[in-house]
């Protein structure tokens, strides 16, 4: 039985988990009886969202030939799961919407297949859709991939109609894995996630020799032996065998009991007969946004630290590290992949570990030289020194492309530009544009993906990735409530945006902050200097009410001790901030 090796690629809600579902119909792996949508989306956030997640691999039996299929998610945040995948193919199916076309996320994933030097056979899919553009796309596709009409399958993965073309095709473009059994043990690590019953499990492709059931193994970047309780193959269920042929895609559960030892990327080799060299590996996900996370009840702090450890056993993307602030608490500094991540996280947290927490303004990484001549990464507003010690502080700048229209381009030129971004290029395939820019990092992760949507009514699509760093005036904005600084709300960012962005949070937080009993200012400031204020005004209360006559003394006395009521409150008294604070400032106006 011949193996195929491949994964599924395309933009966000492109249809990957639904032709993965009729792909696992129409080779019997799931009985009709068996089948629900989204079957390889195994997390009920995933369901709901409708989108892909964690990728999943399964292996399939169709005419004699075992294709192992890796499905893998479409949104920019999770780019790294798609990297990790294609480490383990030879070919890859680039689907592509009938009514949609090519998008941004499409182009980055075609430019990574071609780093892997893998076959990419273009899937067409919902030509259902009274709204397809079929002969379009297909033109599109034709000048991206300099192929030919008939190298194109047109589908419908939620009709079937063509999907079987599409196993065909794999079995003869994708080429079957070049692998030695009889060379000693070689298996790339590709995906982890620890179980509370079964210790370590890794999702790993056999590039030489074979895995034994029993096997003692060892992690060679690592440096760490382990068991092979169980190896087997996902059909979609795991499968166990005796052991996993060399170019065969499938697990084994381990004796490990930290997910930490079995990083990705790394090789499994035995420990009787090692392998002279690992596999070449790949660089494990860098975080682009960290966020404070801290409990909205400081005695769940406990809950928190043991709920982000269990994530991060399942999340290698995830980065955790301690983190206090005055006015939340103790929590945790968590480095994010993008927005979507963050969102993600948090609601995995609410729902599996029922943990509601805060979250700080998300904020990037900064390269910060001090006057000793010291280099270091900071994450923080908070870890930036006196403005004394400071030589430089230079800026992450991000480099990617806009897909949209032809019509929209001036406005999305316009949009970079607004962003503190340059264009680099413009190229066009057909009535589509490709904007080429770079701009800096921080303006691309709060709310730029939004306001692309709103200028290209909702045809443009975003796909960038991290560059260089690049020294800029870059200056810290704090903001004070009460005469209170609070530390969570702190950022950093470039001089000429600090009064638009102080003036934009002291208003959202007066519309966010609750009112006191006394008068409350919202002030943002650089260093001594305020820049932006707005008064929170008190709660009044008339204390004349229950008169109904008398001399005007006693009115004056009864306002005049109200006064100093409110004055005293003012100096002893506390804001406690709710989680809608934070939250709202996680977009802009």
């Amino acid at each position: 039985m011949s193996t195929r090796n491949f994964a599924i690629i395309a933009h966000i809600d492109h249809g990957k988990s639904t032709l993965a579902d009729r792909l696992l119909e129409l080779t019997g792996a799931v009985s009709r009886r068996q089948m629900k949508e989204q079957l390889l989306d195994q997390m009920e956030l995933e369901r709901e969202r409708g989108i892909t997640i964690k990728l999943a691999p399964v292996s399939l039996n169709w005419k004699d030939h075992q294709l192992n299929l890796i499905d893998t998610p479409g949104h920019v945040d999770f780019s790294y799961e798609v990297s990790r995948s294609l480490q383990a193919c030879e070919g890859v199916l680039l689907v592509v919407d009938a009514t949609q076309g090519i998008q941004a996320q499409t182009l980055a994933n075609v430019y990574l297949a071609f780093e892997h030097n893998l076959v990419v056979i273009p899937v067409i899919n919902k030509i259902d859709r009274p709204t397809a553009k079929v002969e379009t796309v297909s033109g599109h596709l034709q000048s991206l991939l300099d192929c030919q009409p008939q190298d194109i399958l047109a589908v419908s993965a939620k009709t079937g109609q063509g999907v079987e073309q599409i196993l065909q095709a794999v079995v003869d473009r994708i080429p079957a894995p070049e692998a030695d059994s009889a060379q000693p043990l070689q298996a790339l690590i590709f995906d982890s996630y620890y179980d509370d019953y079964r210790g370590v499990v890794l999702y790993l492709r056999v590039a030489a020799g074979q895995l034994k059931k029993g096997a003692t193994v060892k992690l060679m970047a690592a440096d760490t032996p382990a068991l092979a309780i169980e190896v087997g193959q996902l059909k979609p269920d795991p499968q166990p065998a005796d052991e996993l042929a060399a170019g065969q895609i499938g697990y084994v559960v381990t004796n490990l009991k930290s997910a930490q030892l079995a990083r990705v990327g790394d090789t499994v080799t035995t420990n009787t007969a090692p392998a002279s060299e690992p596999l070449p590996g790949y660089e494990p996900a860098k975080p682009f946004v960290f966020v404070g996370l801290f409990p909205v009840d400081a005695s769940d702090y406990p809950l928190l630290a043991k709920s982000l450890a269990k994530l991060v056993l399942t999340d290698g993307a995830l980065v955790c590290e301690p983190d206090s602030s005055p006015v939340l608490g103790q929590g945790w500094r968590v480095g994010f992949l993008g927005l979507l991540h963050l969102d993600i996280t948090v609601e995995r947290l609410r729902r599996e570990y029922d943990l509601e927490v805060l979250t700080s303004s998300p904020s990037t990484a900064y390269e910060l030289k001090t006057t000793g001549g010291q280099a270091e990464i900071i994450k923080t507003a908070s870890q930036l020194p006196e403005p004394s010690q400071i030589q430089s502080l230079a800026e992450p700048i991000a480099t990617g492309e806009i897909v949209t229209t032809k019509e929209t381009v001036g406005a999305v030129v316009g949009l970079v530009n607004q962003a503190r971004g340059t264009q680099t290029g413009i190229s066009y395939v057909d009535s589509l544009a490709v904007v080429a820019f770079e701009a800096p990092l921080a303006n691309l992760l709060v709310d730029f993906y939004d306001q692309l949507k709103s200028q290209t009514s909702g045809y443009g699509s975003l796909n960038y990735q991290f560059d260089r760093y690049r020294q800029e005036d870059l200056v810290r904005l704090d903001f004070l409530i009460a005469g209170e600084l609070v530390e969570a709300l702190s950022l950093i960012c470039h001089r000429s945006e600090a009064r638009d962005r102080g003036r934009q949070t002291v208003d959202k937080l007066k519309a966010v902050v609750p009112r006191q009993q006394f008068k409350v200012a919202i002030q943002a400031a650089i260093g001594g200097n305020i820049i932006a204020r707005a008064d929170l005004s008190a709660f009044r209360k008339d204390v004349t009410a229950k008169l109904y006559g008398g001399d005007v003394t006693r009115r004056k006395k009864l306002l005049e001790q109200q006064k100093k009521g409110k004055a005293k409150m003012k100096k002893i008294g506390k804001i406690d901030l709710p989680p809608e604070v934070f939250r709202s400032l996680l977009k802009r106006d």
